[in-house]
């Protein structure tokens, strides 16, 4: 695979055409908004592939590209001793100890990313995931789950009350332990070969169990997943595969919305905004179903946000690797999350909570950032506000 996208031709790849293929946001609105229906995503990260198997790249910067997405992101247990280590690191007040010296200012870029890091949860949490969880009642339907791998470490909870809003509208829920990264950081930053090898291991990882659908609750990760048909299109073994495996993707709002969802009875009285993550809206196109899915709550009053459709800065690593614009696009955000004056901000991608949360805490917002399921959860436990853990 890493072959095709070999440089044919003597024209240099200047430093000019990486700065245009990495500036942009890969949100993909002009997929949208696009009469022909160019998938532009697509060539986006085609492009950054040729560009990172052709151009001369520093040797830190291979170095570092292969410790995050090869070395870190496809192993789990790897991943698991990180984030332990983070939370050990916040847990013993280390992270306060560290922003009030003021050493941050001094580590330069990596000073920035510790500012976005969130509280991580106990990691603990990640071991009440079963391998198969039965559905409450009569089983409707059989089901398979991808935890993800940044969002399980860093939205534990999310992926609990994901399982549990299933299986409270009579699925059975299938984890398998085989299934690894999804492989969307690694195409959105032009490491082809090695999303095409993680495609190949999740297929595998489901391919034998009889499942009426595969459900993601991350934006991002589910636009990918969704599109491992296009990504293994000329594999000869894997083609077919692919593509059945793409089909029974949906988004967890997306199914909700499909099947005859029990109806929660747990009252929540609060203002919720949403915002629509890019590579749900533009990237799987789904638009209506989330909001369904907050306006079956009881109780809940669900206020349009203005430009809910536009990015929120955060499009993957965008907010690390392009910090002066991604504040900005955030800024714009804000203002129009202000002026809701809501309790709450839905949204369905791990990226864009750390995002929006962070421009809440900077702007002082009496508000949080959350997964629409984690509130549709607490619907369905009838859970008061007073008593949610995670406020």
């Amino acid at each position: 695979m890493g072959s095709a996208f070999k440089q044919q031709d003597a024209t240099p790849l200047t430093e000019d055409w990486a700065e245009y293929i990495y500036r942009c946001l890969d949100c993909r609105a002009c997929e949208t908004a696009c009469p022909s229906g160019v998938h532009f995503g697509e060539l986006l990260e085609q492009a950054r592939a040729i560009y990172e198997q052709n151009a001369h790249r520093s040797k830190s910067h291979r170095f570092w590209s292969n410790i995050v997405f090869k070395q870190i992101l496809p192993h789990k247990e790897r991943l698991d001793l990180i984030f332990e280590l983070m939370w050990v690191y916040q847990k013993l007040g280390l992270r306060w100890l560290v922003q009030k010296t003021g050493i941050l200012k001094l580590m330069g870029q990596l000073g920035q990313m510790e500012t976005l890091l969130p509280i991580i949860p106990s990691p603990h949490l990640k071991y009440r995931m079963r391998d198969v969880t039965p559905a409450e009642g009569e089983t409707r339907y059989r089901v398979g789950f991808i935890p993800g791998c940044i969002m399980n470490q860093v939205f534990t909870e999310t992926n609990l009350a994901t399982i549990r809003v299933l299986a409270a509208n009579g699925c059975e829920v299938v984890t398998p332990r085989q299934q690894t990264c999804c492989g969307a950081l690694h195409l959105h930053n032009g490491s082809r070969d090695a999303a095409v090898d993680l495609a190949k291991q999740n297929i595998d990882a489901f391919e034998n169990e009889n499942l009426d659908a595969i459900i993601i609750n991350a934006a991002g990760c589910g636009a990918t997943l969704k599109e491992y048909e296009a990504l293994l299109e000329n594999d000869t073994v894997y083609a077919k595969k692919a593509e059945n495996f793409s089909h029974k993707m949906r988004d967890i709002s997306e199914f909700l919305a499909e099947i005859e969802m029990v109806p929660p009875k747990g009252v929540i009285p609060m203002r919720v905004t949403y915002d629509e993550p890019c590579h749900l809206l533009h990237g799987q196109r789904v638009k209506t179903q989330p909001r369904k899915v907050l306006q079956a709550i009881p109780g809940l009053e669900l206020i349009e946000l203005t430009e809910a459709d536009w990015c929120c800065g955060s499009a993957g690593i965008y907010n690390i690797t392009q910090p002066e614009l991604s504040q900005e696009i955030l800024e714009r955000k804000m203002a129009h999350i202000a002026e809701t004056d809501a309790d709450i901000v839905a949204t369905g991608n791990p990226g864009c909570l750390l995002q929006i949360q962070l421009g809440i805490q900077k702007h002082g917002l009496d508000m949080k950032a959350m997964h629409p399921v984690t509130l549709l959860d607490y619907a369905y436990r009838d859970v008061a506000p007073d008593d949610w853990e995670i406020l």
